[in-house]
């Protein structure tokens, strides 16, 4: 290869869609990568990302996600507050058993206990190292109380 010549290559965008990060390739073409548990993202992250379906996706759009009231979406920002440290340890923890616990009930014994949980974590977050992030988390669960009442 002539190191002088200039040959265009490279990604050139990348973008999320249904689960997997696209990225338009100048050589190849399409690159589609699917996103695995890591340092860096939890399983309950990915869950979470995969959520949000479209049927079309034109980036410069630039659509609004909004996620459906799943176990994933809390437990993905328990995950999120576990690495930066925004919650202490031993919260986080009670925190996903709290979860669990709430998943395993059903009807108003479900949206009794997530509400609780909701408002002990919205009381909490003023104090929290990540606030916005603990309100987010307590937002989730919210929604997912209030899904447990229809």
């Amino acid at each position: 290869m002539d190191s002088t010549k200039l040959v265009a290559a490279g990604s050139w965008s990348a973008y999320w869609y249904n689960g997997a990060i696209v990225s338009s390739e100048i050589a190849r073409g399409l690159d589609i990568f699917e996103l695995l548990p890591s340092g860096f993202i939890s399983q309950n992250e990915i869950d979470a990302a995969r959520l949000i379906h479209l049927e079309y996706l034109n980036a410069q759009d630039q659509p609004k996600f909004v996620w459906p009231a799943s176990f994933a979406v809390p437990r993905s920002y328990l995950d999120q507050l576990a690495r930066s440290n925004g919650l202490p340890a031993a919260r986080i923890t009670a925190v996903r058993a709290e979860l669990t616990r709430g998943e395993k009930l059903t009807g108003g014994e479900r949206r009794a206990a997530l509400t609780v949980l909701a408002n002990q974590l919205h009381a909490e977050a003023p104090v929290a190292a990540d606030p916005a992030k603990v309100h987010k988390l307590a937002a989730a669960v919210g929604e997912l109380a209030d899904a447990a009442a229809k």
